[in-house]
């Protein structure tokens, strides 16, 4: 193998497609970013054209190729990673979608999901997935496709109807309709996946009315899942475990967390689930030659959403860019704390009415003030879902890696390993889900060996605890304070009403 060539990574997210070529010291040589269309048919449903998809990636992929000068030939491996609950289904004669790919984001099938928790399904699902029945995985969605396109239902029971997650999609495109394939990672978000018996569920396929026809096989993310005009497609994995892999959290106790308008936080278990008591997600983190791994994780509506709610809504901050200067130039809180619950209460609270609050506010409350409980509502929301995992898994935390825009901000990442108490590594690579797929990839084909990726350097600082335990505590029992405050507010309201 020419010491020369490049591993590319696709990465498909919910706003565009990222084409990146890495090296072998794992830098970016060079990337390429494609919008598409963002479709809202109706209040509260999400979609995307998967045509459009699958020509926006091939956009990406030729303009990457072109700024750097190469040709298939330098490609060692093409890796992909990918938005995870997002479906589609198609048609395996014509290759046509049999209507636009419908988004994780999209809450269409509620009712449906509401139907089947009617019918004592709930608890079912959740044993065999690790999933709550809800409709931000893919089964409900798909059941909706199928209970609602003309002739849908009729195709699928014939074996002319494929499905799958985005990968899947771009994987049989790419293939030009060869392979139909899917990795652990995008298969256990589909709430149609044992992650236990490590196959799609047949009972699970009855409660959601699907047949198994439609849907893909599944890899491991370093199987050679085929290959596009010569080149191995592998290192297939769902963007949060890319995350995860990429910042090297191969072992059982290690975590990670990606901030950006929401935050995901991912926990390694180790090679058994670890099932969650208040709601948090348990999933495969990959499947691969260096064994099965299992996580929890938590997901977080409202971070770097915060604070751009202070650029772009209070108009207090020029830029977010200056959020963790202004947050530093006083001294503490001052005991004020904003919950930012814009869009309700996600784990460990799981209350949908919450609404945002500022409280503890006095005539001495000045900007900086919000602007630093805005950031330090944060590292709260961190805290309590990490609290909760070790909670679930008796697992004790040395350190937590992050990722993600907001990581650069000095005082959060301090903050964040104040209020934790351990060491937090943020990452000195910004795009590191698709650096994740891009090591797997390399795994695959002998690009690199763990002992190389391990020698790649990931962080250029650490951030350590400097605050008293006393301090800690009284700064966290205010958080949970001014959360009981926002939930109280609308019980209250609730009993007026």
């Amino acid at each position: 193998m020419q010491q020369d060539r490049l591993i590319l990574s696709i990465d498909q997210s919910t706003s565009g497609t990222k084409a990146i070529l890495y090296d072998k010291k794992g830098n970016i040589v060079e990337n390429s970013y494609t919008l598409h269309s963002q479709i809202y048919p109706r209040p509260g449903w999400v979609e995307h054209d998967a045509e459009e998809i699958y020509d926006k990636a091939i956009e990406a992929i030729k303009d990457v190729c072109d700024k750097a000068g190469i040709t298939n030939d330098d490609i060692a491996a093409l890796a992909i990673t990918n938005q995870r609950e997002t479906i589609v289904a198609w048609d395996k004669y014509t290759g046509q979608p049999i209507y636009n790919a419908v988004v994780w984001q999209c809450q269409r099938a509620t009712e449906i999901c509401a139907e089947l928790e009617g019918k004592g399904y709930g608890d079912i699902i959740n044993k065999k997935t690790g999933l709550p029945l809800s409709p931000y995985f893919s089964a409900s969605k798909l059941k909706w496709m199928l209970e609602n396109i003309d002739g849908a239902m009729d195709k699928a029971k014939s074996g002319r109807l494929l499905c799958g997650t985005i990968d899947a999609w771009l994987i049989w495109k790419l293939t030009d309709g060869r392979v139909h394939a899917t990795d652990y990672s995008n298969a256990c978000r589909t709430q149609l996946f044992n992650i236990q018996g490590l196959s799609w569920d047949r009972e699970l396929l009855d409660i959601f009315g699907i047949p198994e026809s439609m849907l893909p096989e599944v890899k491991s993310s370093d199987e050679i899942f085929g290959y596009a005009d010569n080149i191995p497609i592998t290192g297939v994995m769902g963007d949060s475990h890319a995350a995860l892999f990429g910042q090297r959290c191969w072992q059982k106790g290690m975590a990670k967390a990606t901030y950006g308008t929401g935050s995901s936080v991912m926990l390694n278990t180790g090679n058994q689930p670890v099932y969650s008591q208040k709601g948090l997600a348990t999933s495969i983190a990959w499947k691969s030659t260096q064994g099965l791994y299992y996580v929890l994780e938590g997901n977080i509506n409202c971070t770097g959403a915060t604070i751009k709610w202070l650029v772009e809504r209070l108009g207090i901050l020029s830029s977010s860019k200056e959020s963790g200067v202004i947050a530093a130039s006083v001294k503490n809180n001052d005991g004020v704390y904003l919950v930012p619950a814009f869009v309700g209460l996600g784990a460990p609270y799981w209350n949908s009415n919450a609404r945002a609050a500022i409280t503890g506010m006095t005539m001495s409350t000045g900007r900086a003030h919000i602007v630093r409980a805005a950031e330090e509502s944060i590292a709260y929301q961190i805290k309590d879902i990490l609290d909760l995992m070790i909670q679930d898994s008796g697992i004790s935390l040395q350190e937590l890696r992050t990722d993600g825009g907001p990581t650069r901000d000095a005082f959060l990442m301090q903050f964040q390993a104040d209020i934790l108490d351990i060491d937090v590594r943020p990452s000195r690579i910004a795009e590191i889900s698709s650096l994740g797929s891009a090591f797997m990839a390399g795994l695959a084909i002998g690009f690199w060996n763990m002992n190389d990726i391990a020698a790649i350097a990931d962080s250029d600082k650490t951030y350590k605890s400097r605050m008293s335990a006393q301090d800690r505590e009284r700064l966290y029992a205010g958080w949970k304070d001014a959360v009981y405050k926002t939930l109280s507010k609308q019980e209250q309201q609730g009993e007026v009403s």
